[in-house]
């Protein structure tokens, strides 16, 4: 069973190619996502990887957590679900002014 990780501490300029590179070493990929702003594009530092097995993310967490990677220190962990925006708290009721 797959299992995706969150990386995050990209450098901006981290291309997905790279990271499928780097994470090949410790598994089979499945898929590769760095985000990016809707409006301008660039990369938002942080993106998934989805290894195809357990064993290989595991490997990939260890392997990487905490390491150098383009000159930026990386934080990887198995990735937590979203959650849906519209079950977010804010601090704001929905006509705009705070609860508070």
């Amino acid at each position: 069973m797959s299992k995706k990780l969150y990386v995050g501490g990209l450098s901006y300029s981290t291309t997905e190619g790279s990271l499928e590179n780097l994470f090949a070493q410790a598994g089979t990929i499945d898929s590769v996502r760095i985000i990016t702003d809707r409006e301008t594009g660039r990369a938002k530092g942080f993106g998934f990887v989805e290894m195809s097995d357990e064993s290989g993310a595991s490997r990939a967490i260890t392997m990487f957590n905490g390491t150098d990677f383009e000159g930026r220190t990386l934080t990887v962990n198995e990735a937590k679900p979203q959650v849906d925006r519209s079950q977010r708290s804010g601090g704001y009721d929905n006509r705009g002014s705070s609860r508070y």
